[in-house]
Order: structure tokens, then C-alpha cells, then sequence
């Protein structure tokens, strides 16, 4: 395996690092802040595709479309945080995930009575397509390269909102003591309702932009849930910095593994068998690095709660 192929295939586990970090921004942010188990944030996701592809469909232009999904995403944040969610802060988890399931299916039949069942796609513009040549003859997709700029300038404005902003003073202290910061004459509900809308906003984001590379479908938003809900299990509950480096890390195990193994197992046994052992163990690893995380750290990377 040539040096190129492995360079290429370590810059495409962080494209797909950086855009699971999107959807995990926001869902540890709830979840940290709220203590909230929401399993639509998927849908919001699902969301942010659909209504970039219908954008882009009308208008031709990504741009738009990309502000499309974030505001649609957002908007139905805001209306699923008012409607729905602000009943369910005091709830058991188990009623959380009920009900945020349920979410799940309403969501889906919605999209798919709107848009019907069939893929839609999202082209990518004619600017970002096409590959680059990096330094040392590595061509590689010029839009996989602006998905990682996108999230890292992402990562770099939530870093700054939470670090340095009066609102990123509050959401720090809710996720720490909500009665108290109550107490003190923040709006929690507001500040509640402004959390789970930049939530959604960034799933919406992540939607569109993996929308151009993918179908936008039906239930596209569930798979990536499931990895989202891994990174924050990685990189600890309301962290931004665990959420970037929990993706990372799932990103590269998960693309670096599916590569690897199977070529390591094709060293001591019969090349179909290698193929799929090898595969078959690439798709546990993430699990397995989430096992040796927890082990080694029971709150995460970087959780603060026990």
C-alpha cells in the first residue's frame, strides 16, 4: 500500500471525523446543557438535506442552500424545543427517548409525504468540484477538502462562543448548575430554546454538506445518530474540544480500519477470509475504542461529570 493511498485515505477519515463532529457539536451541547436524550436531533440532520437539495433545486445556488438546511434545521429545532421538548426537562430519560423517537417517525413520514420516497441529490457546485493537487502529487477532491476547512472554522467559532461570549458564560454554567444560573436571572428556557436551535442548525449543516457527496433520503439522519451519540460517549458529555477529537478519532478508526485490516488479516489467512474478518472487525471498532475510552476514563476524553 503506497504512501499516497494511505495519506488519502487519512485525509477522508477526518472529512468524515469533521463532519460527524457537526452533528456531535450539537447533540453534546443539548445533551451537556439539558440533559436531554434526543434521539431526532438525526432528523434534523435529515432536515438540513432536504431542504438544501430543495434550495439548490429552485435557486442553483449551494450557497443558499446551505443557508436553507441551517435555517430550516433551526427553525424546526425551535418548534420541536417549544412544542415538545420543554415538557420533557423534568421527564425520566426513558420518556425522553420515547417521545424524541417518536419525533423520529413523525419526521420521516413528514419528509416523505412532502417529498416523496424516492433519493434526491444535491450537486455539487461547479467551483468546489473536481480535484487538487496537494504537495507531494496528491490529487485529492477539492470538496472533501472544503468540508474539512468548513468544520474546523466551525469548531474554531464554537470554541470562541463558548470560551469567550456572555452566552457561552451561560451555557457553561447551565451545564453545570441550571437552578443556580435560574436563580440568578438567566432565561433558562430562552437560553434552553437558543441551545437546541444551534444544535439543530449544525446537524442541519452537516446534512447539506454530506448531502452533496450522498442521496439525500429518507432516515439518511439515524446511522450518523448513532456515531454521534458514540463521539460524545468519547469525548465527553458537554465538551466541544471531546466532541472535535472524539470525531477525529472515529473518523480515522472507522476509514483506516475498513483499509487496514482486511490487508493485515490477508498476512496469516486466505484473502477472502482476511477480506471478511477484516471488515467485519472495522466495523467494531469503533466500539471497541469507545470500550477502551470508557475504561480508561468513565466520563470521556474531556467529561466533567461522573
Amino acid at each position: 500500500m503506497t504512501t499516497l493511498l494511505i495519506i488519502e485515505q487519512v485525509l477522508n477519515g477526518l472529512q468524515f471525523g469533521i463532519m460527524l463532529f457537526l452533528m456531535a457539536a450539537g447533540l453534546t451541547l443539548i445533551f451537556g446543557v439539558m440533559g436531554l436524550i434526543n434521539l431526532a436531533h438525526g432528523s434534523l440532520y435529515m432536515v438540513g438535506a432536504f431542504a438544501a437539495a430543495a434550495v439548490a433545486g429552485l435557486t442553483g445556488s449551494f450557497v443558499l442552500a446551505l443557508m436553507a438546511a441551517m435555517a430550516a434545521a433551526a427553525i424546526a429545532g425551535v418548534l420541536v424545543e417549544t412544542v415538545v421538548i420543554r415538557r420533557l426537562y423534568a421527564a425520566d430519560h426513558l420518556d425522553q427517548v420515547l417521545a424524541t423517537f417518536a419525533l423520529i417517525l413523525i419526521f420521516s413520514e413528514g419528509t416523505r409525504w412532502v417529498f416523496g420516497s424516492f433519493p434526491l441529490f444535491l450537486n455539487i457546485p461547479a467551483y468546489l468540484s473536481g480535484p487538487i493537487t496537494l504537495p507531494g502529487g496528491i490529487e485529492y477532491p477539492l470538496y472533501r477538502l472544503f468540508l474539512i476547512g468548513i468544520g474546523l472554522l466551525v469548531a474554531a467559532g464554537l470554541g470562541l462562543l463558548i470560551t469567550r461570549t456572555r452566552i457561552g458564560i451561560q451555557i457553561r454554567a447551565g451545564e453545570n448548575d441550571r437552578e443556580m444560573i435560574a436563580a440568578l436571572g438567566v432565561d433558562i428556557s430562552r437560553l434552553y430554546t437558543l441551545v437546541f436551535a444551534l444544535g439543530a442548525a449544525l446537524a442541519g449543516l452537516a446534512g447539506a454538506l454530506v448531502g452533496a457527496i450522498q442521496s439525500v433520503q429518507v432516515g439518511m439522519g439515524e446511522p450518523v445518530l448513532i456515531l454521534a451519540f458514540v463521539v460524545i460517549v468519547i469525548g465527553g458529555i458537554g465538551s466541544i474540544k471531546g466532541a472535535l477529537i472524539g470525531s477525529i478519532l472515529v473518523g480515522l478508526t472507522d476509514t483506516l480500519g475498513g483499509i487496514f485490516l482486511p490487508q493485515l488479516f490477508k498476512l496469516f489467512m486466505e484473502p477472502a477470509t482476511a477480506q471478511t474478518s477484516g471488515s467485519a472487525l472495522a466495523s467494531m471498532a469503533i466500539y471497541i475504542l469507545m470500550a477502551a475510552v470508557l475504561i480508561w476514563r468513565p466520563t470521556g476524553l474531556f467529561g466533567a461529570r461522573a
